[in-house]
């Protein structure tokens, strides 16, 4: 499975991704968010679990690489999490430091939405993180979501939480 972009191809990973994926996500100023920077085994696991969502689900965070170069940058696409006691259809992301403010978590962000309307059943889809995320929030925002809730857990102290609809994502794809 290959989603592509403008800028980026979208894929599934492979247990050589090993390396650039512990280069984001044991960073700790890309991780600031997160109870703590991932260990080797922690990106091992986390490659594991996306490989059993594929198979599962068809979907779950697929590598986001750069077409001109084929360089590995983040990661985008659809889990299922538990938000605020639901299980919900999220996308989530992760881009390389190096890559911040040039729009590829944005870009990588509407294709996995778009994918998932048109090859899934979910009426509304979902982006969640700690309310300090900043750059979190403006992402899900140009994807189209909206802030739908926000509440206190334990994890991120509060956690926001942005979604769009179907229909909401059936008139954005119209103006285009």
């Amino acid at each position: 499975m290959v989603l592509e972009t403008e800028r980026l191809l979208l894929r599934e990973y492979a247990f050589d991704d090993l390396d650039p994926l512990y280069e984001i996500l044991s960073d700790r100023e890309t991780m600031a968010h997160y109870p703590k920077p991932f260990e080797e085994e922690d990106v091992q696991r986390w490659i594991r679990w996306n490989r059993e969502n594929y198979a599962l689900y068809g979907f779950g965070l697929w590598a986001v690489v750069l077409k001109g170069t084929g360089k590995l940058i983040g990661d985008c696409g659809i889990t299922l999490q538990s938000i605020d006691g639901e299980t919900l259809p999220e996308i989530g992301y992760h881009i390389h430091k190096s890559h911040w403010r040039q729009g590829f978590g944005s870009e990588a962000a509407r294709a996995v939405r778009d994918w998932a309307f048109e090859h899934t059943g979910y009426d509304r889809l979902y982006s969640y993180m700690k309310y300090t995320n900043v750059a979190s929030c403006s992402t899900a925002r140009a994807a189209g979501m909206k802030k739908v809730k926000e509440y206190p857990d334990e994890k991120n102290g509060i956690t926001y939480v942005y979604a769009i609809t179907r229909e909401e994502w059936e008139a954005l794809k119209g103006k285009v």
